[in-house]
């Protein structure tokens, strides 16, 4: 089975179902929105919107055999409206892997890599100064179905947003620190710093062009991880649903020894759901 079709087999079933979880029971409210609107929502890691966003990346160049992977990140958020003045926003990671000597000759590994979840405690409207922004915990939960998959470990720790929206522009900050607390004993401890500083331009039309970082220091290597993303994403209704659709390129200007080098690409599609 080739890597696309080995994520595609697992992956679509599932979005499909958790799609129609979250889906409000009023669908004229998804037509009503803007797509320009949606669109500059989405550059909002916190915005009281509901996503389903399923991100596939294919990485190459891996250990010594050249090892390459393809990684479909399923990422659910889910805002919570506790007050007028408050919201809690969930945003979930469920990683789909397929890879192939990822570690040497280590052969195909395909299944669920770990989870990350993310709870931001968010306030409904900006500050006085334009600064949209989230604090709250994360979780790293030990779901991988192979052990080249994941970790075996269970983490927590904090994690933080800041954005700014003007104009056209969406400027801002995700961060989080997770370290290891349980699991399996014999697996290295988990203690790693991730950083995403983000730009995004959204047009009238509902194109967004987005430049970022998704950069990893792992504290017990001393390695950095640092690919350097650029994404081209249009908001579109297919039938009434509201989607966004998104391409682009990545660079691997940093990796551990054996992690991935050169070009990769990122396609996916976001499953929009208007309140």
């Amino acid at each position: 089975m080739s890597p696309i079709r080995a994520a595609a087999a697992l992956v679509l079933p599932f979005a499909a179902a958790l799609a129609g979880l979250l889906a409000p029971a009023d669908p004229a409210r998804a037509q009503a929105a803007g797509a320009a609107d949606l669109a500059k929502k989405l550059s909002n890691p916190v915005a009281s919107l509901i996503s389903v966003p399923i991100q596939t990346n294919y990485d190459q160049g891996f250990g010594p055999a050249d090892g390459s992977r393809v990684l479909t990140n399923i990422q659910p958020v889910y805002p919570i409206t506790l007050s007028a003045d408050w919201n809690l926003i969930s945003r979930t990671i469920l990683p789909v892997i397929w890879q192939e000597d990822i570690a040497g000759n280590s052969g195909v590994q395909f299944g669920l890599g770990d989870v990350v979840q993310s709870l931001f405690l968010s306030p409904a409207e900006p500050g006085s100064n334009g600064v949209i922004w989230g604090v709250g915990p994360v979780a790293l939960l030990p779901t991988a179905t192979d052990d080249l998959l994941g970790s075996g470990k269970f983490g927590l720790g904090p994690t933080a947003v800041a954005l700014k929206q003007f104009g056209p522009w969406t400027l801002g900050f995700l961060g989080n620190h997770i370290w290891s607390v349980a699991g399996e004993g014999s697996r290295n401890d988990v203690n790693a710093t991730f950083m995403q500083p983000f730009l995004s331009y959204t047009t009238p039309e509902a194109w967004t062009f987005t430049v970022n970082t998704e950069t990893t220091y792992d504290w017990g290597s001393e390695s950095w991880s640092v690919p350097l993303n650029a994404v081209v994403s249009k908001v579109v209704t297919l039938g009434a649903q509201p989607v966004s659709l998104f391409a682009g390129a990545r660079y691997w200007a940093e990796a551990p020894a054996g992690g991935p080098e050169g070009l990769g690409l990122r396609i996916g599609l976001t499953f929009l759901f208007p309140r």
